[in-house]
């Protein structure tokens, strides 16, 4: 000090990062029991997500079966744009995801909100458990069911169109049904199990709204917009950015009940990559289609994100 003035100490870059690093490791070992558990997934994503990415590099390669060859740049992405069956796969993978994704929010949400609205709990324990079951099932075993029900010659469906006057039809291998029938299967599947999330959120949204609306007059549809549904906005965006960051992603559901016959109107991206990688053994440019749809992934969730600010005035991410 001089002159009575007080001197301000300004902490160094270097005692700054010390302080931080005892920081956080007073944290970590004050909530160790927390971190131990987090450990398991940390080494999960570790191993089977990140350092996966490094094979990344062989989408600008020349790669066979017998190794890496010499480098070729963007030659990978060129194909890419200039297959038409891709190009197919790509329109098929987006029609098919969105209509899945359409579908299974409205379904779900309108599913959850008439669960809500049952007040005997033994029988909605009862819808919830039946509901909640086809989650549970392998997508084989779903396909086999549904490829028996579907059946031209010992099917249920087209026994019942015999009776009815019809031609029985072999819908798996139509081009005019196969996605009405996917999605419908898709639906039947998840729809119960993605309620858990919207019921959870419901019981979050204070009784007292409704009895203040209730007493104002409020029929239960008014309700349900003006309270319910704002009351769900917040779930509602952060379901939909998690299920648009792995909406590309979509395989063995399609993989189990597709054929050649349907590659017009079924074969995506995630089947399209199975058949040149693995069946035709062109490594390095299905390596570049993975690439090229994760980037659309990413796109995808950033302008979801973009929009949640818009809407809500702040972002998820």
């Amino acid at each position: 000090m001089f002159d009575g003035d007080v001197v301000e100490q300004v902490e160094s870059p270097l005692s700054g990062s010390k302080s931080r690093w005892a920081r956080l490791r007073s944290r970590v070992l004050k909530y160790k029991a927390f971190y131990l558990m987090l450990l398991p997934a940390l080494i999960y994503y570790i191993v089977f997500r990140y350092i996966p990415m490094y094979g990344i590099k062989i989408s600008f390669f020349e790669y066979g079966i017998f190794g890496q060859g010499a480098f070729i740049g963007l030659e990978n992405f060129h194909r890419i744009f200039a297959n038409k069956r891709f190009l197919q796969a790509f329109r098929n993978t987006v029609i098919l995801s969105g209509l899945n994704l359409a579908w299974g929010m409205a379904l779900t949400i309108g599913f959850a909100l008439l669960l809500n609205e049952i007040r005997n709990r033994a029988f909605k324990k009862v819808v919830q458990t039946v509901a909640y079951l086809p989650h549970f099932l392998s997508w084989v075993v779903v396909a086999s069911i549904f490829t028996m029900i579907l059946s031209p010659e010992t099917g249920v469906v087209n026994a019942i169109i015999e009776k009815l006057g019809g031609t029985p039809t072999y819908f798996l291998i139509s081009e005019k049904w196969w996605r009405s029938i996917f999605i419908g299967i898709n639906r039947w599947k998840d729809t119960g199990w993605g309620t858990i999330i919207y019921l959870a959120a419901l019981s979050n949204i204070d009784p007292q709204l409704y009895e203040s609306a209730s007493i104002d007059g409020a029929s239960r549809l008014k309700q349900t917009w003006y309270i319910t549904l704002p009351g769900l906005r917040t779930t509602i965006l952060i379901v939909l950015i998690m299920k648009l960051s792995h909406i590309l992603n979509i395989f063995i559901a399609v993989f189990v009940l597709y054929n050649p016959l349907v590659y017009s109107v079924a074969d995506v991206i995630g089947t399209y990559t199975y058949r040149v990688g693995l069946v035709h053994a062109d490594y390095d440019y299905s390596t570049a289609v993975g690439l090229f749809k994760s980037l659309i992934s990413m796109v995808l969730v950033l302008m979801a994100n973009k929009a949640s600010k818009y809407i809500q005035g702040e972002s998820i991410l």
